[in-house]
């Protein structure tokens, strides 16, 4: 798993976990549609801070909230380079 699917699987299970669907995480979070598209399907590999920060604002949580999980506390870089 690359590094950047991480977030996509956080953002998806986030989103199921409280009934929201992308295009309205999009709206909730004021970041554009396009922008979070594209970091679901995987064309953005390396969101912003600015951007992780207002989805996580949407999600009610802090950046180190949304940040803190398993998967990405798990990751090894020296496995995947």
């Amino acid at each position: 798993m690359e590094y950047s699917d991480l977030y996509v699987m956080r953002i998806r299970k986030l989103c199921k976990e409280r009934g929201i669907a992308i295009n309205k995480l999009a709206t909730m979070s004021d970041v554009k549609q396009s922008t979070l598209d594209n970091i679901v399907r995987g064309i953005t590999k390396n969101p912003g801070a600015k951007t992780l920060h207002k989805l996580a604002i949407a999600f009610n949580m802090t950046l180190a909230e949304f940040l803190d999980f398993k998967e990405l506390n798990d990751y090894s870089f020296d496995d995947n380079e």
